[in-house]
């Protein structure tokens, strides 16, 4: 089950509760309509959001936090390197997004006691390819949730994969709009399982 933090199925929290594996993202705003089952927690190990979550006390000690098992973390610091040069040129308002902080999260996890994974950059690029054929125009980065989706369709591709919480809006940075067109291509293939989104979460983006 792979949680974002968009709007949550009324029929989501049961199944949340009964499933092999539940990914959840960054603050985990999830939670509050989908039970508190927790076993991975990926982060945006780059940037502002990584920087806020790692100062954050209150991030550090939540209870999703605290249950899960493993952080993921979701851009490869090779990737994001080789990013920083080109976005200078074309967003130089995004002078830290490239800022690695994955080394951070591997301190976090020691101290923690849980499993720190680092998405590989192959994935990010199968992402791109993948959606090139979605009409994208032009955007930043894939977002987290459809990194971690392409991850676990890798992983596990014999498996009952169900999302909730995914509106697909966000920041424009994310393709969103043709993200929204490839997970719908995956659930047309029976490789992931849609539940309909029909209780919001206050102030929320998608994953």
């Amino acid at each position: 089950m792979i949680v974002g933090n968009g709007e949550i199925a009324e029929a989501a929290a049961k199944e949340i509760a009964i499933a092999d594996l539940v990914v959840r993202f960054n603050d985990c705003r999830s939670v509050a309509a989908s039970g508190s089952r927790t076993d991975i927690v990926a982060v945006c190990n780059t940037g502002r959001p990584a920087r806020a979550m790692l100062g954050s006390a209150e991030w550090r000690n939540s209870p999703p936090i605290a249950a899960a098992s493993e952080i993921w973390s979701v851009r490869d610091p090779r990737k994001f390197a080789a990013l920083r040069a080109p976005l200078a040129l074309s967003h130089p308002e995004l002078n830290d997004f490239c800022d690695d902080y994955t080394d951070q999260f591997t301190a976090f996890c020691n101290a923690t006691r849980k499993r720190h994974v680092v998405i590989d950059q192959s994935v990010h690029e199968s992402v791109d390819e993948a959606l090139a054929a979605h009409e994208p125009g032009a955007y930043i980065v894939p977002s987290s949730g459809m990194v971690v989706i392409a991850d676990l369709l890798l992983r596990y591709p014999d498996d009952d994969i169900a999302i909730t919480g995914f509106s697909h809006t966000g920041w424009d940075g994310h393709p969103f709009a043709a993200e929204k067109r490839l997970v719908d291509f995956y659930i047309s293939l029976g490789r992931l399982r849609r539940i309909a989104n029909k209780t919001p979460i206050l102030s929320s983006q998608g994953a």
